[in-house]
């Protein structure tokens, strides 16, 4: 069980502050996109939580508390047929579909789309993509 919490507020944390934190939030339960508040020598501190692992989560003893202190960017994206498969690579990582592949590079932009008549597996080795299709057919794509 994880957390990740990132500060609302400009301060150097301690080493030991996940500790401290996780005493205050003992037995609460917590969801993954909320902001919370913890009271720490009477001053509020607030917190956005990035992460809830499983969310919603209950904080106990053994819920392991970091500390984000980036921005978190979140790609959604949608499709009009159900996705069978993700494959990630060092490159990026391959949609596959019903009838079609997309390979899109880390930040979700498009680098490769075809569509297949009979699609049968898609397999990644090396950085490169290959394609079985059709009875007889193999494509190999280097993104």
């Amino acid at each position: 069980m994880r957390l990740v919490l990132k500060p609302l507020f400009e301060a150097e944390l301690p080493a030991d502050f996940s500790e401290v934190i996780k005493s205050k939030l003992m037995g609460e339960e917590l969801r993954t996109g909320e902001e919370i508040e913890v009271e720490l020598l009477g001053k509020p501190l607030r917190f956005e939580v990035v992460l809830a692992e499983p969310s919603p989560l209950k904080v106990r003893r053994n819920t392991r508390i970091e500390f984000s202190h980036g921005e978190v960017e979140v790609i959604d994206f949608e499709f009009d047929e159900p996705v069978k498969e993700v494959i990630p690579f060092d490159g990026g990582f391959v949609v596959v579909l019903e009838r079609k592949v997309l390979i899109l590079n880390q930040d979700g932009q498009k680098i490769y789309s075809d569509e297949f008549e009979n699609l049968n597996k898609v397999r990644v080795s090396k950085g490169r993509v290959v394609i079985i299709h059709g009875e007889r057919k193999i494509r190999l794509v280097k993104p």
